[in-house]
């Protein structure tokens, strides 16, 4: 079922919610201080096209350096992109086929806004790494 759910996403909004994240990592790895934030949003693009599946929970062992890498991420780029998730969410929850897919866009919101400190894992396995 989740292959289906992710080959139906990738049709409907992961492509370009990955397009998206594609081009912030570009534009943060341009310098050498926004590679970190690039690789996350990398991470992120890949997790935004196949969604299902998988979950984010938080590191317990990340810092004072994640929340203010949280912080320039929210202005940099985070701003941006949960804007383009809420906007596939909204144009995905106006059919009813739509209206789960629409939801998965709004819980990716939190992972675009604040990414670093969170690691992505599979559904089958979301305390295993705490």
């Amino acid at each position: 079922m989740k292959i289906i759910l992710n080959i139906i996403w990738l049709v409907l909004s992961g492509f370009w919610l990955f397009l998206a994240y594609l081009l912030a990592g570009v534009l943060l790895c341009v310098t050498i201080i926004g590679i970190p934030f690039g690789i996350a949003s990398f991470r992120i693009g890949v997790y935004a096209l196949w969604p299902f599946g998988y979950t984010t929970v938080e590191r317990r062992d990340a810092g004072a350096p994640s929340c203010v890498g949280n912080v320039l991420w929210l202005v940099l780029a985070g701003w941006w992109l949960a804007l383009a998730h809420i906007t596939t969410g909204i144009a995905l929850c106006l059919t009813i086929i739509g209206i789960p897919f629409g939801i998965a866009n709004f819980k990716l919101i939190p992972v675009s806004l604040l990414p670093l400190g969170r690691e992505i894992v599979s559904t089958d396995e979301p305390f295993a790494t705490r």
